[in-house]
């Protein structure tokens, strides 16, 4: 059999017009699609297909169903063989098991409360007195209730344990909101907490709509003290760079258009769809990933991205647009005018100003080109040699071989680098790669040459000097670590203004003269440090595990203190998800916390 997931993800991924569109001449007809019907004779169409709702249906002869339905009517296929047709068709690998029980998904309560907590977000979102301020701002932004509704959005309470205490009341177990993110806690609070509070609630759903996460957004010119965005925590069912927002509402919408438009955020996707821009999906708080790039291929060749023109913008544009070409994926870059970002616009001028962007779209490629000749460096050798060292990853990432072939002799043309040259460089740069992480060396994942600078520099500094000597390090260690966990502060402090500025090359005006000396001397550090990737796995790990270790210790402490059974229990409870946490990580327990802990455990 095939498993239900599996069914789900099939369905989620066919565009069922064209899979009956392969039979059935369709045209369109509004939001339907229409055609005599190919099960009876007739001469006036009365067979309709909607793709929104993903079923058919005949009004002349009754018959209806959904993709599945159809292959096996059509083809005369039994249920597997048309899931596997479709998927075919859709470009989803299935994968036949045992028959098993609903019991047997580990993760089936996770699911539930997912879904119990949607739910008790919309609710208040609805209510007439608690949603007023909420359902006030979301019309103020262009969304009524209609799309409000289709995208399942709630409003979270400026309350502490609302949620928890409503999930209670139905029987969901403490520890299990907190492993989904639904709960938090802290060193200053007592016990488990909201994490989402005063918030709108944007639920995160897989291909197949199964809620998996949540985002939260403050309203505007409240809480300017705290992010304006919150995120659920990847959890056992949720890794937020396997998922694209909104993809479970715009796969058909990017079929039918042939191309994606990946904007920045949530509310940025919400917004154009309200003005009917449905092709729409967003990363979730986090750089573009492989993963989601092939997710995006199953869908359309063609992608555009509308993040902001700054510098961050303009970064995050091109690590995108790398990332999308490694996939075989042709991406194109929007230029909004200065201040502007997609929601302003749509809401400004409709969906006609902002498609009016979107096709003056240029490459990846050519938009580089043109911020390089903005910025001047083609005016001298120089600076022409930066400017081929710049374009170098995006030739190096260009999958589709006509496509780099095509790249090549614009760079060459451009800076007067032969095409020899260029191709030449690739090629060393391709075999540089290929010599670090891939070492023809039988040895451990985490026998790492560079072992020996992790243990002398120490786990702080190391993540640091890769952090600053590449800039991707920034984003990827700030979605994983938080300034609490490192001990020392002046690495805390650099840690911090590297989130605020991953370009850093000099200390900020105002740091702290010990953190501002370390920082200087760590951009001065000759230290050479290969398979960069690996180091910082295991330096994150590390400081990770340090800081598990020092909640641990402050827990034990905690509960020797205890004398409230209750209190116990809570604690208790702590301790068994952040051992649970430490063991995941496995490191090396080498950290002077991780020796005590152990020292005083035995």
């Amino acid at each position: 059999m095939i498993p239900d997931d599996v069914v789900e993800e099939v369905r989620a991924a066919a565009d069922i017009v064209d899979i009956i569109g392969e039979f059935v001449p369709l045209k369109k007809a509004g939001r339907e699609f229409k055609a005599n019907c190919p099960f009876h004779e007739e001469r006036t169409p009365s067979f309709y297909v909607v793709p929104d709702k993903g079923f058919y249906k005949c009004f002349g002869c009754g018959k209806s169903g959904d993709v599945f339905s159809f292959v096996m009517e059509r083809m005369g296929l039994d249920f597997v063989e048309a899931v596997k047709h479709v998927a075919a068709r859709s470009g989803v690998e299935v994968r036949e098991v045992g028959r098993r029980s609903e019991e047997d998904d580990p993760h089936r309560i996770l699911y539930e409360i997912n879904a119990f907590a949607r739910t008790w977000f919309r609710e208040r979102l609805l209510d007439e007195r608690e949603g007023a301020r909420a359902r006030a701002y979301l019309q103020g932004r262009g969304v009524g209730p209609e799309v409000a509704e289709r995208f399942g959005l709630g409003w979270a309470p400026d309350e502490w344990r609302a949620l928890r205490d409503a999930a209670a009341k139905h029987g969901f177990d403490e520890a299990l909101l907190l492993e989904v993110g639904l709960l938090g806690t802290s060193d200053r609070a007592s016990e488990p907490y909201d994490r989402f509070r005063a918030r709108v609630i944007f639920p995160i759903e897989t291909v197949s709509g199964r809620t998996v996460a949540f985002g939260g957004r403050i309203l505007e010119a409240e809480r300017k003290d705290t992010p304006k965005y919150l995120n659920s925590p990847e959890s056992p069912i949720y890794q937020k760079g396997r998922i694209l927002y909104g993809l479970s509402w715009a796969r058909h919408a990017i079929r039918r258009a042939e191309a994606a438009l990946v904007v920045e955020g949530y509310m940025d996707v919400v917004s154009l769809a309200a003005h009917g821009v449905e092709h729409v999906v967003a990363p979730l708080g986090t750089a573009l990933t492989p993963e989601q790039a092939k997710l995006l291929g199953r869908y359309a060749t063609r992608v555009v991205l509308l993040f902001d023109s700054d510098e961050a913008g303009l970064r995050a544009t091109f690590r995108a647009g790398d990332t999308l070409l490694e996939a075989g994926l042709h991406p194109a870059v929007v230029t909004l005018p200065p201040d502007e970002d997609p929601d302003t616009v749509v809401r400004a001028g409709g969906a006609e100003a902002l498609m009016g962007y979107v096709d003056q779209a240029v490459d990846v490629l050519d938009r580089k080109l043109q911020i390089l000749e903005e910025k001047d460096y083609f005016s001298s050798i120089e600076r022409t040699r930066e400017a081929v060292d710049r374009l170098l990853p995006t030739l190096r990432a260009a999958a589709d071989p006509a496509l780099r072939d095509i790249y090549i002799a614009k760079v060459a043309e451009r800076t007067g680098v032969r095409r020899e040259t260029l191709e030449a460089e690739l090629a060393a740069r391709r075999a540089s790669a290929r010599s670090g992480p891939a070492s023809p060396r039988k040895e451990s994942p985490r026998a790492a040459p560079d072992r020996s600078a992790l243990m002398k520099l120490g786990a702080e500094r190391t993540l640091l000097l890769l952090m600053l000597r590449n800039p991707e390090f920034v984003e990827r260690a700030g979605e994983r670590l938080g300034p609490e966990d490192f001990v020392d502060p002046a690495y805390r402090a650099i840690f911090l203004a590297l989130l605020q500025d991953p370009e850093l090359r000099a200390p900020p005006a105002g740091m702290d003269v010990v953190a501002a000396k370390r920082l200087e001397e760590l951009l001065d550090d000759p230290e050479e440090l290969v398979h960069a990737g690996r180091v910082f796995e295991d330096a994150v790990a590390r400081i990770r595990v340090a800081a598990l270790d020092r909640r641990l210790l402050e827990l034990d402490r905690l509960l020797e203190a205890a004398v409230e059974e209750e209190e116990k229990r809570r604690l208790a409870e702590e301790k068994m998800r952040i051992s649970r946490e430490r063991r995941a990580l496995r490191p090396d327990d080498w950290t002077t916390t991780a020796r005590k802990l152990r020292n005083e455990r035995t």
